[in-house]
């Protein structure tokens, strides 16, 4: 079967290299891809948001499988418009997506299901917003409702982070805000946890800790991942029942009250206390870099995982991943989550031996008559697998070194709360 992906990190790149082993697939297209999955796969320079050029191109090529990466198609009803068409499309509908597509309908189900999560208060305006900031207790968390690639979460220490954080909403830093979202602020640890479902079953996909802050020992702004480890250390049988039973299963019926039909990947996002899990977000795709962490440690077909969610045969399907760590270290330009630079050199990447235990999944890369350039904040993903997380991590930094790529940093100490040095 001829399959297509959409998107252009290093998701997308780990999706396509583990299809690329099915024997079941025939050929691989990129909407638009990068230049790692170039490598493997042929990268299409087409808008996938524009969902009638991109039906046109999969007809022609006969594309019988849309795999959907990140969540803005999602969120923009991808899944509804090719609904009843050829094309199977894996990923949840319109309505299943506004739990990644607003944070405020997410934090109206918990509320209606008794799911648990942090005490919050939506407000309307900015003067709404900084009112009720003067009565908070500090730290609390700024959340804009909608889209905001990992990037539109503030912890705010003071009302002075709080109001700056709240201006940058309203004023339109992630694109039109007419509500904002006020959190408490959780102590725990945070914890990521992932499913596969068809739109009756569901079955364990994963779980990981993903380093957000761009500075080391977790300081500094929030970026799209600097890096993650899998499994969770946090994860145990009592832990991951709760999670089933008080999150997973009253959002996956609640949004099948609402017309939804949830089929996919869904990124479960909890601060763990005392052992009892507290929701603070789901997305509606595999996380990055959580993906490319995971994704090398199943053992299962993954062409096979995905069409069983879409043809609703979860059931039959069984999700083997070995019991290998994982560690995933990503290597940013210089500035990001700032201003940085793009179009700029990548040498001798290919030079760079890989182990078996070793993947290099790229992310904000572009091929172009020159040679390889950076084209992006996150750059490349540097995987190793092991039976320990220093190793996997030491092997991760030694390729990083041997590629000596002056424009870019990475943090040290991924996974650093499992790694006792």
């Amino acid at each position: 079967m001829n399959v297509g992906i959409i998107g252009s990190g290093g998701r997308e790149h780990a999706i396509c290299y583990m299809l690329n082993k099915s024997k079941k697939v025939s050929k691989i297209f990129c909407f638009p891809g990068n230049a790692g999955t170039s490598l493997i796969a042929q990268n299409i320079n087409l808008d996938p948001d524009n969902f009638s050029v991109l039906e046109e191109y999969c007809i022609k090529k006969e594309i019988k499988l849309l795999v959907v990466g990140p969540e803005k198609p999602l969120v923009n009803g991808i899944v509804n418009f090719f609904k009843r068409k050829s094309i199977k499309v894996f990923g949840p509908d319109k309505i299943s997506s506004k739990l990644e597509g607003s944070k405020i309908f997410t934090k109206k189900i918990c509320q209606k299901n008794n799911i648990p999560t942090s005490k919050f208060k939506i407000c309307e305006s900015l003067k709404e917003t900084l009112d009720y900031l003067k009565r908070g207790n500090f730290p609390i968390v700024i959340k804009a409702d909608g889209l905001a690639s990992g990037k539109g979460v503030y912890i705010c220490k003071n009302f002075n982070d709080a109001k700056e954080a709240s201006e940058e909403i309203f004023n339109g830093k992630f694109g039109c805000a007419k509500q904002i979202l006020v959190e408490e602020f959780l102590e725990g640890e945070e914890m990521s946890y992932f499913i596969v479902t068809d739109g009756k079953n569901y079955k364990f996909f994963g779980s990981a800790q993903d380093h957000k802050r761009v500075g080391e020992g977790d300081k500094g702004k929030n970026t799209g991942g600097m890096g993650c480890y899998s499994p969770s250390r946090l994860l145990n049988k009592d832990l991951e029942l709760k999670i089933k039973t008080k999150i997973i299963e009253p959002t996956l019926n609640a949004v099948n009250e609402q017309g939804g039909v949830y089929k996919g990947f869904l990124y479960v996002g909890l601060m763990i206390k005392n052992n009892d899990p507290f929701l603070i977000e789901f997305n509606v795709r595999m996380g990055d870099p959580e993906c490319q962490t995971i994704l090398p440690t199943l053992n299962t077909d993954l062409f096979d995982v995905l069409i069983s969610c879409c043809d609703g045969t979860l059931n039959q399907t069984s999700i083997d991943f070995s019991v290998s760590k994982s560690i995933c270290i990503v290597l940013c330009s210089k500035g990001y989550p700032e201003k940085f630079e793009n179009n700029i050199e990548i040498k001798d990447l290919e030079q760079i031996k890989l182990l078996k235990n070793q993947n290099i999944f790229h992310a904000g890369t572009l091929k172009t008559v020159n040679g390889l350039v950076s084209n992006g904040g996150r750059v490349l993903n540097f995987v190793s697998t092991s039976d320990d997380f220093l190793k996997c991590r030491d092997e991760a930094i030694n390729l990083i070194k041997k590629l000596n790529w002056k424009y870019g940093y990475f943090r040290r100490d991924i996974g650093h709360k499992v790694i006792k040095t």
